[in-house]
């Protein structure tokens, strides 16, 4: 665990407790930083919304503009929550923030706290722009205090967090859409039909104008490229530097926000080819892992997606790549226990992978369980050790193709194990 990790969690609880009033009476305590930001880019949702944020990100900052970021998690330091007019945040100002934070928090969680740091060092930085994620719903996020964003966006909902959030598909995208705020735009992703309802029964009371994709405007692969077209334009892009066809529709979002945002044609074709977003079907080729794979010739990809709707995008990744190049296919998997695992691997039972499960630090499934719950999903599953000792055994079984997946908590002790592949 990283020094930051370790200050936050022995200071402040590290429960959820999806509420407004403990962060209200934080930022009132610091002056209110979150009425002091740039203009924000709110952005909600299940899947996909931080490849939405980074690619926002890259094409506010092709357009020459100073853009501050919040995401979360992180993958290996704690700073790479916050980034300050395009650099993520120092050790020596985020000390002296969460300083600040502490000496009037009182019982704020981990996240509040982190938040609320996060808005006042960006409250102190000059920047043209703020883009916000949302750590959990939507309504009582922490993120929430947001008053007045500039644009709401609000990326595909799905389950997940059900202990939290319910299984209510409805109801979910009804938490989702508490970034909807007064008069501020919405740029809604592409949604199942009973998201959609509940998002614009909420747009309707709070007066929200919505551009809806499939709707209002769409977005499509096309000659290796990307195609775009709203109301009023056609667009032929670069595809974004993202991988993966679900990152098309998470890319037709950005797009649509940037537009809305006025920022020009090439800035969003410099911004797609830029974008990076660590852990998202990544290739490995550094570190210790990446060149235990490429001596063995093989490829080796990481993916942080951990519930049904990511296991999909990764089943279809994997399926066009096995169908233009075959190779021995092998998973690497750790996921956390509170996890959909059955429906995880219900989407890859198509994939006809070998699968060896692990844990990780923090709250993983134990890796004889999840390998039990493949094994009903009629997938080969082996427990094993480690991240390195399931990497080993695929390899010496042939495998030629290796994607490590199931948490952005495994990643990023993958990504950790080298300063090489850690997060910039």
């Amino acid at each position: 665990m990283d020094p930051i990790s370790a200050r936050l969690r022995a200071r402040h609880p590290q429960r959820i407790d999806l509420s407004l009033d403990r962060m209200r009476a934080l930022c009132a305590a610091l002056g209110d930083p979150q009425h002091r930001l740039p203009p924000v880019v709110h952005v909600a949702g299940t899947n996909g919304k931080g490849s939405t944020v980074a690619m926002i990100r890259a094409i506010a900052e092709a357009a020459g503009l100073r853009v501050h970021a919040y995401t979360s998690p992180h993958l290996v330091r704690f700073n790479e929550r916050i980034r300050l007019a395009g650099k993520l945040i120092e050790d020596q100002a985020l000390n002296a923030t969460l300083d600040r934070i502490e000496a009037v928090s009182g019982e704020a969680t981990v996240f509040e706290s982190t938040t609320a740091a996060a808005f006042l060092a960006m409250s102190e930085t000059p920047a043209d722009l703020a883009i916000i994620e949302v750590g959990l719903g939507g309504v009582l996020d922490a993120t929430n205090v947001i008053e007045r964003p500039l644009l709401s966006v609000i990326a595909p909902v799905d389950y997940d967090h059900a202990e939290f959030l319910g299984t209510d598909l409805a109801g979910i995208a009804t938490e989702k859409a508490g970034v909807l705020k007064p008069g501020a735009p919405g740029v809604i992703a592409r949604q199942q039909e009973a998201a959609m309802a509940a998002i614009e029964r909420a747009a309707q009371a709070v007066r929200a104008p919505l551009t809806v994709m499939g709707v209002d405007f769409d977005a499509w692969a096309e000659r290796g490229g990307l195609a775009f077209q709203d109301q009023e334009r056609f667009l032929d892009l670069p595809a974004p530097g993202l991988a993966g066809a679900h990152q098309i529709d998470n890319a037709g979002v950005a797009i649509a926000a940037a537009l809305e945002l006025d920022l020009p044609e090439a800035a969003i074709a410099e911004g797609l080819k830029s974008v990076r977003w660590p852990a998202r079907l990544q290739r490995i080729s550094a570190g210790p892992y990446g060149e235990a794979a490429r001596a063995a010739e093989a490829e080796l990809w990481l993916d942080g997606g951990h519930n049904p709707h990511a296991a999909k995008a990764l089943a279809a990744f994997l399926a066009e790549r096995q169908a233009r190049a075959p190779r021995p296919l092998a998973l690497i998997c750790g996921m956390l226990a509170n996890k959909d695992a059955g429906g995880f691997f219900a989407a890859l039972k198509d994939s006809h992978a070998t699968i060896f499960t692990v844990g990780f630090d923090g709250a993983a499934a134990d890796p004889a369980a999840l390998a039990a719950v493949a094994r009903g999903h009629g997938l080969a599953a082996t427990p094993a050790g480690s991240v390195d000792e399931a990497l080993r055994l695929a390899l010496r079984l042939g495998a030629g193709r290796v994607a490590i997946c199931g948490s952005l908590y495994l990643a990023g002790e993958v990504l950790g194990a080298s300063e090489e592949t850690w997060p910039v």
